[in-house]
């Protein structure tokens, strides 16, 4: 008879052990949750929230499995839907005071019914498509027109001031749909300014049309450029939706390029269509402006006289209130980057933005011109602004590198820094198709699968142990071992 080693056998046996403990949350099924998360960049889901969520299902009568902390958001199980369904209107009440303005996004969801001791040796079960889980479907169809507007507006700026640095001067620069009309008026200044276009701007062509005395450049995006517009613009849609996909806790969720202009977005056990609407729908955008200084904004900052004309009021993350102009000097169309970092001096986290050249310039010159007096940066998300900070101007500032800081945690830079960076959508999206999966259906689905797994292996074990006796009865076992590592290694 042959024998091995004792370490052998004992490693088989740790082997079959680890399988089966990584096995086993797949038998637990799944469990009705409702999901908190934060619905601004400057508002973290902590230890705070989640005492939040427990008293207000505490002051409800609501008993949850369990209300844990997970990544950026709390989740909290319930046995049936109904017990979900009231929970969900507790936490919205207690978190979302303001439905107009609210500073948590509460969403019901799936998770998983195994026990919490599972859960943190990360064991999971296998995540499991729409057609078995559930969940919501959408088509949404990318507006290429808008893109291809939007990089003719960065053209038209750039081209305004190339032309300025060269001293070439002009009559005029308009945009007419998606081209650019630059109006000279002889015909070597229309010559310098089509040669500086087709130095500079690689992706345009120049057609030049006498106009009476005056000479009129119409420059337009060339035809493979366009179509690398089109491609970056949809690329930068699904990168986004990625981004913000991940704040709903959706694990592995489909998002796919169909034709050239549409995107698919499948989001496998998330029940509640309108907020995963909401949450594509997100978008942050920033603007910098100054800082009204008058006695009259100084009154109203204070809460004692009204918000002079031409100005508006915001909230500083602190709770103080800044009385901004509604100038606009720079906005986040400007922005080409922004990356989490740390001032050298102070070595608290801050928000690096690097700007575009007409950003820089402009950049540039309100520094100068405003030396001594505070510029605020205000941060935009579903139309409500709120102030990240808002510094003296010290000196001119050039090289369209910008840092910002302001009472902000290591995390908040870097959520802030991932909002402004791939936040706002390269091009304007509309849903044109959605559906949702209940999770009846794919139960079905598993307990066919199940069915059909079951009596194929009784079959075959039947089968095998009758034609082979005792050489059928160790293939059976392996054969079961192996499905039992298999199911291990997809969870």
């Amino acid at each position: 008879m042959n024998r091995y080693p004792v370490w052998k056998y004992a490693i088989l046996v740790i082997v079959l052990l680890v399988g089966a403990l990584y096995t086993l949350p797949n038998f637990f099924g799944e469990a009705p949750a409702v999901q908190v998360s934060s619905a601004k960049a400057t508002i973290k889901v902590d230890t705070a929230v989640q005492q939040r969520v427990e008293e207000a299902l505490k002051a409800a009568g609501v008993t949850p499995d369990f209300v844990a902390l997970e990544g950026n958001s709390v989740r909290a199980r319930f046995d049936t839907p109904d017990t979900q369904l009231k929970a969900k209107d507790a936490i919205q009440k207690a978190l979302v005071p303001d439905a107009n303005d609210p500073s948590y996004i509460v969403a019901l969801n799936l998770v998983s019914r195994s026990p919490l001791w599972l859960k943190a040796l990360h064991a999971n079960p296998m995540y499991l498509g729409l057609d078995l889980r559930g969940g919501v479907h959408f088509m949404l169809q990318v507006d290429m027109q808008a893109a291809l507007t939007k990089k003719s507006e960065s053209y038209a700026g750039d081209i305004r001031t190339a032309l300025r640095d060269k001293n070439i001067r002009h009559g005029g620069i308009s945009r007419d749909g998606q081209s650019i009309d630059i109006k000279v008026r002889d015909e070597a200044t229309a010559t310098a300014a089509r040669n500086l276009i087709a130095d500079q701007f690689a992706d345009l062509q120049v057609t030049t049309t006498p106009e009476g005395t005056e000479f009129k450049l119409r420059a337009s995006i060339k035809p493979e450029a366009t179509r690398r517009v089109q491609e970056q613009a949809l690329k930068q849609n699904m990168v986004t939706l990625h981004n913000r996909i991940n704040e709903l806790g959706v694990a592995e969720p489909v998002i796919q390029q169909q034709g050239l202009d549409r995107i698919v977005v499948q989001l496998p056990g998330v029940q509640d269509t309108a907020k995963a609407k909401d949450i594509l729908g997100r978008t942050a955008t920033l603007e910098v402006r100054m800082v009204d200084e008058g006695t009259e904004a100084r009154s109203a900052e204070t809460g004692r006289g009204p918000v002079p004309f031409g100005s508006e009021r915001y909230l500083e993350r602190n709770g103080q209130p800044v009385i901004v102009k509604k100038q606009v000097i720079l906005t986040g169309e400007n922005l080409t980057d922004a990356q989490p970092g740390f001032d050298g001096q102070t070595q608290e986290p801050t928000v690096n933005l690097t700007l575009d050249a007409k950003g820089s310039r402009i950049f540039k010159d309100i520094t100068r011109e405003n030396v001594g007096k505070r510029m605020a940066i205000v941060l935009f998300e579903k139309g409500k602004g709120e102030v990240v900070t808002a510094p003296v101007i010290r000196s001119e500032i050039g090289g369209g590198r910008v840092q910002i800081s302001g009472r902000m945690t290591t995390a908040e830079a870097n959520d802030t820094a991932l909002l402004l960076r791939a936040g706002s959508l390269a091009a304007p999206m509309e849903i044109i198709e959605e559906y949702t999966i209940g999770p009846s259906l794919g139960a079905d689905n598993i307990e066919r699968g199940i069915h059909s797994v079951v009596w194929g292996m009784v079959a075959i074990a039947v089968f095998m142990c009758i034609y082979y006796a005792l050489f059928g009865i160790f293939s059976t076992v392996s054969l079961a071992v192996n499905v039992l590592l298999l199911l291990a290694i997809l969870s």
